[in-house]
């Protein structure tokens, strides 16, 4: 595994150090000071007479990331978590024979040390740190990419994550972006009264979402288990046991297709919110878009790739309006099956035969609207043959009261008025095991433990999942969703 040369010659210096009886991994870090806090500690130092201030000690750890040696003296710079600072390294400010018999013949760029100086700022202006006392903590034994190319392989930056980070700070602060999203997410909820709650992982059934799943074993039960593909049906459980408002921050599993807006395991939050409605939801997702805008201290117009999104231009419009406004198709072809079906097949687009029709519409928006919602957009009013949980609209039984926001082209939200009848929901699950019969491995199973939920009596709710990965794609800038996600799924390497 380490028989690469620079690798054996890297191994042979640890040794060296150990023979000298010097720990080259260490457990006894002194560090009293971060590097940010260094630096904003003594930034006044520029205005001193000599810009220097040898009275006060500070000690600091990091990684060095660069190494330069100038004869009796050498400049590195070491980075932490939150900065990177220049380190003066003088013989003679060192123990006798450290400098020369020590750092310079078994220190090296990655490794990880400790240093102890005093503040000054250089010739050149910039404030480092003088030392009077270095230290091995950790001597890497893999040496870091070549500084000037970095590392640029994608695929290498997925399967090494850890490496990506150390040689890109941006990635580092991606995901610390990532981070706090997260957390602002779970306090902007508690603060409008939610309760966070945990449901199950492996479900007996695979619901809550159309979708394929991914299957495991029991042993001790002796089943099988579906990893979940959605929280809901479980939160919603909740709602019928008594509480009124609860939400999951949760990790979902589905057996699909990867491209840069699907990974087979990814995060969302779901909430459930009873004596409401999904306008209530559209008016909570604005409010939640623009605080989190705020905290994170961004403009509400924000450039995404080669578009610029404007969140004080939201609007709504119903998904069957949509195809004709937005996506082109002439109103009297989007309520018709076989119309549909002929246009499809001019334009030569091909699609699965027997599809209803509101699935077929579904076809027509993915192709001719979705891409072109740039600006937060809610669509409103979907069919009731492809929302098998939202209620029925009380005006047109086609549609439910449901929406999904969509932002630059992607979906970001999906929510509706829940329903909360027994027998049309074991009806529509009737419908969705049909299709399943017909081979639609996407389509919905029957769960009716759930209905049974159902017909005690689930308070009037609204419900809604927010892709967080998306979200923090979104408010990051990244174009993929691999670069929101610490550990992406990736093809075995062979």
């Amino acid at each position: 595994m380490f028989d690469n040369t620079y690798i054996q010659q890297r191994i042979e210096k640890a040794q060296g150090l150990r023979e000298l009886g010097i720990n080259p991994y260490s457990n006894d870090s002194k560090r009293d000071t971060t590097i940010l806090e260094f630096l904003n500690k003594n930034k006044d130092i520029e205005s001193m007479e000599n810009k220097r201030d040898e009275s006060l000690i500070f000690v600091v750890s990091g990684r060095i990331k660069f190494f330069r040696i100038m004869g009796k003296a050498t400049f590195i710079k070491i980075q932490d978590n939150t900065g990177l600072l220049q380190i003066y390294i003088s013989r003679d400010n060192l123990a006798d024979g450290f400098y020369n018999d020590i750092f310079k013949k078994y220190f090296e760029t990655g490794d990880i040390i400790e240093v102890g100086g005093f503040p000054f700022v250089t010739g050149k202006g910039e404030l480092s740190l003088n030392a009077t006392k270095v230290s091995m903590l950790t001597k890497a034994i893999s040496p870091l990419p070549e500084k000037f190319h970095g590392l640029q392989d994608k695929e290498q930056r997925y399967r090494q994550r850890y490496l990506d980070m150390i040689m890109n700070d941006e990635v580092r602060q991606t995901f610390q972006t990532r981070s706090r999203i997260i957390s602002l997410t779970r306090k902007f909820f508690e603060e409008k009264g939610f309760l966070e709650v945990e449901t199950p992982m492996m479900h007996p059934i695979a619901g809550g979402a159309n979708a394929k799943p991914f299957v495991t074993h029991h042993n001790s039960l002796g089943v099988d288990r579906y990893l979940r593909i959605a929280p809901e049906l479980y939160l919603k459980r909740l709602i019928v046991g008594g509480f009124e408002a609860v939400f999951e921050i949760n990790r979902n599993f589905r057996n699909e297709g990867m491209d840069s807006t699907h990974n087979p395991e990814f995060t969302s939050i779901e909430f459930y919110w009873a004596y409401k409605t999904h306008h209530d939801l559209i008016d909570l997702t604005i409010k939640y878009l623009y605080y989190l805008l705020d905290k994170l201290g961004l403009p509400k117009k924000l450039q995404y790739d080669d578009m610029v999104v404007d969140f004080a231009n939201i609007s709504q419009i119903p998904l069957i309006e949509s195809l004709t406004t937005i996506g082109g198709v002439d109103a009297d072809i989007c309520r018709d099956i076989s119309k549909i079906y002929d246009y499809l097949k001019r334009q030569k687009i091909s699609v699965k035969p027997g599809l209803n029709l509101g699935q077929l519409q579904g076809e027509l928006f993915d192709i001719y609207v979705e891409k072109k919602l740039i600006n937060p957009t809610f669509i409103t009013d979907y069919p009731v043959q492809i929302s098998p949980l939202a209620r029925r609209d009380d005006t047109d039984t086609h549609n439910t009261q449901r929406f999904e926001l969509f932002i630059c082209g992607k979906e970001i939200a999906n929510a509706f008025s829940e329903l909360n009848d027994p027998l049309d929901q074991l009806d529509r699950f009737s419908q969705q095991v049909a299709s399943k019969e017909l081979g639609d491995d996407e389509a919905h199973v029957m769960d009716e433990e759930f209905v049974e939920a159902l017909s005690y009596g689930m308070a009037p709710t609204a419900g809604q999942g927010i892709g967080i990965d998306r979200l923090v794609m979104l408010l990051a800038n990244k174009q993929s969703i691999r670069d929101v996600i610490l550990f992406p799924a990736m093809k075995i390497k062979k």
